[in-house]
């Protein structure tokens, strides 16, 4: 996994992010076990060491450091586990919860947790839906975060459930979207956005940020 270091080292310093070896060889295991476990199911479209680096890995850190440091955090559609698992290596003192209705890609994530050994994050095989019915997760997050889930209404519909008062979203996405704010979510939430450049593959990336009242 040299190749894969190398880029996801080069990325990092291109953010201005200084990785521990720590940090290096957590991501890189994660990595390794995207590649060996991807070859038996489909967890990413993506295959090309490079792009894996830049598109996933990278691109969770780049919208970790929009972050409020919370305690608590549910990651909805985690997949393979972006951006929960590059945050959590960076911000070893949150609180992860990933959630995924694909029963396989639990097995994938709950297998990368042991795997590197994190403490406080793990994976629950469900729809967000119905845990908005269970006290053990309705409003008990400091944030919400989801990469590409859905449209940015329907996340913040799914969301809004989770969120402590005064809790945010993180909604990572694509270079249009601001045009998916409406008038409906603007009236509900305190909405702002931060946007960066994908290093070295050019891709632009916003991180719109929703924030419930506190009261």
């Amino acid at each position: 996994m040299k190749e894969f270091c190398h880029y996801l080292e080069k990325g990092a310093n291109a953010l201005g992010l200084n990785l521990s070896p720590e940090q290096t060889g957590l991501l890189t295991a994660h990595a390794q076990q995207l590649q060996l476990w991807n070859a038996k199911m489909n967890l990413t479209a993506i295959k090309d060491i490079r792009l894996v680096a830049y598109k996933h890995f990278v691109d969770a850190l780049a919208a970790a450091q929009f972050l409020e440091r919370s305690s608590r955090i549910m990651d909805i559609g985690s997949g393979a586990g972006f951006p929960a698992v590059p945050m959590k290596v960076i911000c070893p003192n949150l609180d992860v919860t990933m959630v995924d209705a694909v029963k396989k890609k639990v097995s994938f994530l709950n297998h990368v947790v042991r795997t590197l050994k994190l403490g406080n994050i793990k994976a629950l095989h469900a729809r967000v839906e119905d845990l908005a019915r269970d006290s053990e997760h309705f409003q008990m997050y400091d944030t919400v975060t989801a990469r590409g889930f859905a449209d940015l209404g329907k996340f913040a519909e799914l969301a809004g459930p989770m969120l402590a008062p005064g809790g945010r979203i993180y909604a990572l996405k694509g270079a249009n979207a601001l045009e998916e704010i409406s008038s409906e979510l603007k009236n509900k939430f305190q909405i702002t956005h931060r946007s960066y450049t994908l290093p070295f593959v050019e891709a632009q990336r916003v991180v719109v940020i929703l924030q419930s009242p506190s009261d």
